[in-house]
């Protein structure tokens, strides 16, 4: 059985849209995308630098289309079906759009909206986050809450992202949890999933409200607890909620696990989820797309992998 994911905020470097643009019939999809939801996607995918694309309201949406195009490449929902689905953090709108939860222009739209909100949110405090490898996770956890921050994403594989303001993080970087190797800030404008980001779910829900989701047609994985969520309905709302609660991809890692999963792709940019299943999944065959050079090897493990 074969899980498709797609990764979060962060992914993201200069120039990795680039190449697969040159594919057939890309670069006008894109260029689509952009108009409707006024955004340059293909300058901010090719030409911009490292700063401009760490902009929440560029970064979310560039994500997601670069999720939804490789995909689209690879023959995702079209040529072959899963077994599961599931995205970290604003990976998990692409993956609506792969269960067909959302279509391709809603997804768009609304990590658009999603994107523009959680910047304005950002930007009432600074604030961000920072990777804490290694180390005991309740000895982090229990860190985390001295110091007054949030474990924003518990990721397994001895991976834990605290968020909080500047000034805490600082302190953070100071005085490490007992264990842990490094703390690493992650290139993020703000203290995303937690109460920081309280401001965004309103604007989120409207937007939510106006769109007509269907229920999923693959096993979609859902960031709140690992659950496989069975509505459309239920997947938009923990959507919108998700934004200011806790990434549990080790809940979703879990659940893999139980639904019996032998191979995981992550689609582009790819790297930070198959980095962590390859400690969490012993076993567990793994591939990310960084560009269309690694589409062959990809289909090769779901001709393996798919149906298994």
């Amino acid at each position: 059985m074969l899980v498709l994911v797609a990764p979060g905020q962060g992914a993201q470097t200069p120039g990795f849209l680039t190449p697969w643009l040159e594919l057939p019939g890309a670069a006008d999809r894109v260029a689509a995308w952009s108009d409707a939801i006024g955004l340059d996607l293909v300058h901010y995918g090719t030409q911009a630098d490292a700063d401009a694309i760490r902009d929440t309201a560029v970064a979310q949406p560039l994500l997601v289309a670069a999720g939804i195009l490789s995909g689209a490449a690879l023959g995702a929902t079209s040529e072959f079906t899963p077994g599961a689905v599931a995205g970290h953090s604003v990976g998990e709108i692409t993956a609506a759009a792969f269960a067909g939860v959302l279509s391709d222009a809603d997804a768009l739209g609304l990590v658009r909206t999603r994107g523009l909100a959680m910047a304005d949110a950002a930007a009432i405090t600074e604030t961000g986050m920072s990777a804490l490898l290694g180390g005991d996770p309740e000895v982090s956890l229990a860190h985390l809450e001295k110091l007054g921050l949030t474990p924003a994403n518990i990721n397994g594989a001895g991976q834990i992202v605290a968020a909080g303001t500047l000034e805490q993080l600082a302190a953070l970087n100071e005085d490490k949890p007992e264990g842990v190797r490094k703390v690493v800030p992650l290139k993020v404008a703000g203290a995303f999933h937690t109460r920081h980001m309280a401001p965004a779910v309103e604007t989120l829900a409207k937007a939510a409200a106006e769109l007509s989701p269907a229920d999923p047609r693959i096993a979609y994985v859902s960031n709140k607890d690992g659950r496989a969520v069975a509505t459309g309905t239920e997947v938009l709302d923990r959507l919108v909620g998700q934004v200011a609660n806790p990434v549990r991809w080790d809940l979703c890692m879990e659940t893999f696990k139980e639904l019996g999963v032998t191979a995981l792709i992550e689609v582009c940019p790819g790297g930070t989820l198959t980095g962590l299943a390859k400690r969490a999944l012993p076993g567990v065959k793994t591939l990310a797309l960084k560009t269309p050079d690694d589409l062959d090897a990809a289909r090769a493990l779901i001709t393996e992998h798919v149906d298994a």
